[in-house]
């Protein structure tokens, strides 16, 4: 596959950040919306062969089909948008602003929601033929999913919400990467596999991802689960999402921004005289 080295990834990196930041508020909700219905399809499609089979990670396998998909259509996740746009920013980049950067996470927060919150009620319409039957194997484990992990982090008190701010960190540590390894080459098979494997890791060790949760949790509460909004917000959302931005921004893209482009002195070396 053709591969650009750091230094020319890293410059695009910057470029796609800048972009980000100045396109229209319809483009951004557009691209953000399709992000998140194709990423909560993407949620239901693993979790219903990891049912079917018993085995989680056939499902965790297959999952990263929809971060390609709506990474080559050239769709927009929170978790990616958190790791771009600040780039922009320390590059001084003309007319790139704080204020331009909460913009943009505002607008694809806004529609990452709403593209998952459509195919929430979608599917729970779907397992439940018109809400009319039990959800079934496939409903009756998302709900599972919501209750676990809000209740179950809330029986930890603090430990147990800084346990889904770490776990959001990892997520978004390993998501970036995909990001970030699609940049590293110029075909699509070359971008795939580059995508491929941290997203299959975040997704098997159970990482906390504020999109896919913005799917499963909502979900979870349509199709029955034993948890309220303000569980889903305060023991889940919240941390995540903090945790995600923080995550992806310190060991993905300030690490490659400060090594590859503003990158520190030659060290000197002392020349002996023979």
């Amino acid at each position: 596959m053709a591969y650009l080295v750091p230094s020319e990834f890293v410059t695009k990196m910057v470029d796609a950040g800048e972009s980000k930041i100045h396109m229209s508020t319809r483009d951004t909700l557009i691209r953000a919306y399709m992000a998140g219905a194709i990423l909560a399809l993407a949620a239901v499609f693993a979790i219903t062969i990891a049912v079917q089979t018993g085995v989680f990670l056939i499902g965790a396998i297959l999952f990263p089909v929809g971060f390609c998909m709506l990474y080559l259509m050239g769709f927009d996740l929170l978790t990616g948008v958190f790791v771009l746009t600040p780039l922009a920013w320390l590059d001084r980049r003309p007319g790139v602003t704080i204020n331009g950067i909460l913009r943009n996470w505002g607008l694809v927060f806004v529609g990452n929601f709403a593209g998952a919150l459509t195919v929430a009620v979608m599917m729970a319409f779907v397992f439940t033929y018109g809400f009319n039957t039990d959800p079934g194997a496939v409903g009756a484990k998302i709900a599972s999913i919501g209750e676990a992990r809000t209740l179950g982090y809330a029986e930890y008190g603090i430990a147990g919400w800084f346990t889904i701010f770490i776990r959001g960190m990892l997520c978004n540590w390993m998501v970036s990467m995909g990001v970030v390894g699609a940049m590293i080459s110029t075909s699509v098979s070359g971008k795939v596999i580059a995508m491929w494997m941290p997203i299959m890791l975040f997704f098997f060790m159970a990482f906390e991802h504020s999109v896919v949760n913005m799917f499963l949790f909502p979900s979870g509460i349509i199709m029955g689960g034993d948890f309220s909004i303000m569980d889903y917000l305060i023991w889940n959302e919240i941390p995540t999402v903090l945790g995600n931005l923080v995550g992806g921004l310190a060991f993905t893209g300030l690490t490659l921004y400060t090594t590859h482009v503003r990158t520190g002195k030659k060290r000197a070396v002392q020349t002996v005289s023979v």
